[in-house]
């Protein structure tokens, strides 16, 4: 809850959250205070190591940024910033900035976590990395509707796992998710018009001069692909390297009017339960050729396999075993869709062990976070995206996306079901134009096989930009730095150390195939909720 506030240059605070992740994220490092220079203009960061032992070569520091940028004099809120300086410092070249997506992704969380094991070597020595957690979310002044962590994870458990299934399960998630919006009005309700993506995007340029660089190196993931777009934009002569990964169609997601009953949600917009169809299909035939020793779910042939699933699933229906409802079953085929390693093998393993009439233990809320923070993705998209506002229009649209993208299109619906009920409105929206000249090209990369961004979201994404190069990840997964492609990163290394493009039609592939070893450096860390990162599960 907010401290005492102070007229006119008051500071917004309530405390700590994290975006919450379906794999266990270590807590960030404390930020330290920096000294309260005033948000009228650009402060420099007073950089401490981070208090977290766990994580000692990180820094840490707090910019302080006006809530309302329209009004820089006005009331100010706090920023966690976190990076890793550059490992050979006599080639440094700046700052390279990482949005883990969500929205609601902390990056003072993911960066510790995805730092050796993602970015390639050439990147880390000439770059420091640099990461925050956005307006609303983890350790800057952020979203919480509930009075603490307890509270929270007590009101999750009551939710029905995964999404609702039938009138009644509907009528308790919508109830859910209009008690946590009439929470938020009563906790947060000068934050919530505020955190919208280009309030963010002016918070990037603050720190992008913060950090003493004339322009923005950036590797933008998932709905940070939309931060960026935003940002190119906004700022377009402070274009340095700007790369979106697993990308979100910038029209699909700004949507038309607020305040008019939406047809659709942000994710149909944007095709989000395609993609995941479409993947999802690739997992089956993939398994199916697979042998058991690679894939624990196969039925010898991904027919035979594809059969096996529906029959599985049927049957979770009319019987749940022990806590694996369908509903909850598909959840966690949703989110392993993310990482190809190891989340494909842990979802046939997990599917195998249901089939033989086994009920595995459901995975627990991390216990770790020291807050989850739930209502930070709604607080951004709700504000600035539009969405149906009444439960029977999503109850046509689970009908409608199963019938175009199977069981996981459902999940894609009620996810944004809480938007029905949310209480703000962004002060600050963006809906175009995409395509003011940028001062350097955008390279734009996707896997061909994108649970949550789909590949035709990055050629929308490319096509709305002034000057962007699209880089094509033949593959699977949500991003390509969270499934590793040496020829991806190669790429990557070229582009931010010289500016130089892959060619027009530059095609990359994984470095490891679905179901096949993978080394000690293969699994996954975590990111946000939602749109990218590790999605929410439970």
């Amino acid at each position: 809850m907010p401290g005492p506030i102070s007229r006119p240059r008051r500071r917004l605070a309530w405390g700590i959250a994290l975006a919450l992740p379906c794999v266990l994220l270590s807590p960030a490092a404390t930020v330290a205070q920096s000294p309260r220079g005033g948000a009228a203009g650009p402060s420099a960061l007073a950089w401490q190591p981070c208090q977290d032992p766990a994580e000692p070569d990180f820094d840490c520091a707090t910019l302080e940024v006006p809530l309302d940028h329209d009004r820089p004099a006005g009331e100010t809120i706090d920023l966690a910033v976190i990076r890793h300086k550059a490992t050979d410092p006599a080639e440094r070249i700046g700052s390279l900035f990482l949005n883990p997506g969500g929205p609601g992704g902390s990056g003072t969380a993911s960066l510790p976590l995805w730092y050796e094991r993602f970015f390639p070597a050439e990147l880390r020595e000439r770059f420091d990395i640099v990461s925050w957690d956005p307006r609303g979310v983890g350790r800057s002044t952020a979203a919480r509707c509930f009075d603490d962590a307890g509270e929270a994870t007590a009101w999750w458990e009551r939710q029905p796992a995964g999404f609702p299934v039938g009138a009644e399960e509907r009528r308790v998630w919508s109830a859910g998710r209009e008690e946590l919006a009439e929470g938020c009005a009563e906790r947060v309700p000068e934050l919530l018009p505020y955190v919208s993506t280009p309030d963010t995007a002016r918070d990037l340029d603050r720190l992008r001069d913060a950090v003493g660089d004339e322009q923005l190196n950036y590797w933008g993931l998932s709905y940070g692909t939309f931060l960026g777009a935003v940002y190119a934009n906004l700022f377009p002569d402070k274009v340095g390297g700007l790369l979106l990964d697993g990308n979100v169609d910038p029209v699909g997601y700004a949507g038309g009017a607020m305040g008019i009953e939406a047809e659709q949600t942000t994710s149909l917009r944007m095709g989000s339960d395609l993609g995941s169809a479409d993947t999802f299909e690739q997992f089956l035939e993939l398994c199916g050729r697979a042998p058991a020793s690679g894939c624990a779910f196969t039925a010898g042939d991904p027919e035979a396999t594809r059969t096996k699933l529906t029959t599985l699933l049927e049957r979770l229906r009319q019987k749940p075993a022990g806590e694996w409802t369908y509903a909850r079953t598909v959840e966690s085929l949703w989110s392993s869709l993310y990482f190809v390693h190891p989340g494909w093998t842990e979802a046939a393993e997990l599917l195998q062990k249901l089939w033989q009439g086994e009920a595995p233990p459901v995975p627990g809320l991390p216990e770790l976070l020291p807050y989850p923070g739930f209502e930070q993705q709604p607080a951004v998209v709700c504000s600035e995206s539009p969405n149906p506002r009444s439960l029977e229009r999503y109850a046509e649209l689970d009908a409608f996306s199963a019938a175009r993208a199977g069981d996981l299109g459902r999940r894609w619906v009620w996810d944004y079901e809480w938007c029905g009920h949310w209480p703000a409105t962004a002060a600050h929206r963006y809906t175009g134009p995409w395509d003011r000249p940028t001062a350097h090209p955008v390279l734009v990369v996707n896997p061909t096989y994108d649970p949550a961004t789909s590949y035709q979201a990055a050629e929308a994404m490319t096509g709305a930009l002034a000057d962007a190069r699209l880089l094509t990840l033949e593959g699977y997964g949500h991003t390509a730095l969270l499934n590793p492609s040496t020829c991806v990163n190669e790429h990557a290394v070229r582009y931010f150390t010289t500016g130089a493009l892959p060619p027009e039609g530059a095609v990359c592939t994984q470095d490891t195939a679905p179901f096949t070893p993978v080394g000690p450096t293969g699994g996954i860390a975590a990111g946000g909720g939602g749109l990218a990162g590790a999605p929410r599960t439970r």
